[in-house]
């Protein structure tokens, strides 16, 4: 009898694993996990909170002005030799519902204080950007004048013309 001798093939050796492919699979994961841990975390609430108190303040809308239109007043002026008058059309900004209800109260008062203030002038001193602007604030300071000891100042916040004719 024969014996065979020939043994089993030897398993072929397993190819020996390169230690940079294993080095490189362990980069790419870990910078993978670190990404992902990233991004979760810039979306929790803990950098929420940073990114709202970094942001501007949103500035407070102004409040809408409320305005008084005063019928326009003609007045002489102070000319020699020829008649002169100021025709003169204006708004009052007021600050407030309340300060705009006083105005409206005391209107004659105040119609009365402007025909005086207005009537005093030399028509040569009405006609520049300059000169106007003086006059807006006198007048703005003199309806802000109380109108009685025990009654508080008007609140006149500026003046507007609106017509302003001086013949």
């Amino acid at each position: 009898m024969a014996t065979s001798t020939a043994t089993p093939a030897a398993p072929a050796a397993a190819a020996p694993r390169s230690p940079k492919l294993l080095i490189i699979l362990l980069g790419v994961t870990t910078v993978a996990a670190l990404a992902g841990g990233g991004f979760a975390l810039s979306r929790s609430s803990l950098f929420a909170k940073d990114a709202h108190a970094a942001e501007a303040p949103k500035p407070v809308p102004a409040a809408k002005p409320i305005f008084v239109t005063l019928e326009p007043l003609t007045v002489n002026v102070q000319s020699e030799g020829r008649s002169r008058f100021l025709h003169i059309g204006m708004s009052l900004k007021v600050n407030d519902e309340a300060a705009k209800a006083q105005l409206v109260e005391f209107m004659p008062e105040l119609r009365g204080r402007l025909l005086l203030l207005l009537s005093n002038r030399q028509p040569e001193s009405l006609l520049s950007t300059q000169d106007k602007a003086k006059l807006a604030e006198e007048i703005r300071t003199e309806l802000n004048r109380p109108l009685s000891p025990s009654t508080a100042p008007q609140a006149v916040a500026s003046v507007s013309f609106n017509t302003f004719v001086v013949q």
